[in-house]
């Protein structure tokens, strides 16, 4: 197989050498042969190139992954987009398939993962990160059979889920990031979306809601 050629959308610049980095010892598999940080730049690089893959972050300071696979799908382009993102949030991973994306991989994957994963979305696969595949899949069983997990009627997902039930244990942040195997940040993205959907703004407001409102099992 030739060699593939990513386009890379990350508003991280250290995000971009760290790639260009980690694919260095896999220069005969996979090179970085564009990176830009908003999706106008991806568009524009797309209409003047012709890369194998798109490989975008969810979340950008402009825009959004999601954002550029549907103007990806709109145009009709044919190459595929994988998530590469830190979000390991089913609700993002069945959006961003929902819309058409070819893989969801996160950015603990080691190099050899990550090559190993775009590979297979060249060959025509659709590639989930072994970290969570097995979780979704889990989740998915569970959704067909009609169980839903605690706080999905509040439109929590199932990490958001997880993470309500450790605050109602009285776990702090950095404890449930160590139960969860989670970083720290993660952990305080999740519990910002958490009080919004529950139209709180503290800690002990949403454990007074969940209390109220929710069932663990």
């Amino acid at each position: 197989m030739s060699i593939i050629r990513l386009l890379l959308v990350d508003d991280h610049e250290v995000i971009i050498d760290g790639v260009r980095a980690m694919l260095r010892s896999h220069a005969d598999e996979v090179e970085v042969s564009a990176a830009v940080k908003t999706v106008p730049e991806a568009m524009q690089i797309l209409a003047e190139q012709s890369p194998d893959l798109i490989l975008t972050d969810a979340r950008l300071k402009i825009g959004s992954g999601f954002e550029l696979l549907e103007q990806v799908v709109g145009a009709g382009i044919e190459t595929p987009v994988v998530f590469y993102t830190a979000y390991d949030d089913e609700a993002y991973l069945f959006r961003a398939l929902r819309g058409g994306a070819r893989g969801y991989i996160l950015k603990q994957a080691t190099s050899t993962e990550l090559v190993g994963l775009l590979t297979r979305v060249m060959e025509g696969e659709i590639t989930i990160d072994p970290s969570i595949a097995g979780r979704v899949a889990l989740l998915a069983a569970r959704l067909q059979l009609g169980e839903f997990w605690p706080g999905a009627h509040l439109g929590l997902t199932h990490r958001e889920s997880e993470i309500l039930e450790l605050i109602v244990k009285g776990m702090s942040t950095k404890s449930i990031a160590q139960n969860l195997f989670l970083g720290e940040e993660t952990v305080k993205s999740h519990l910002s979306s958490i009080y919004r959907k529950l139209k709180v703004k503290s800690r002990a407001e949403a454990v007074a809601v969940a209390l109220r409102d929710v069932t663990f099992r």
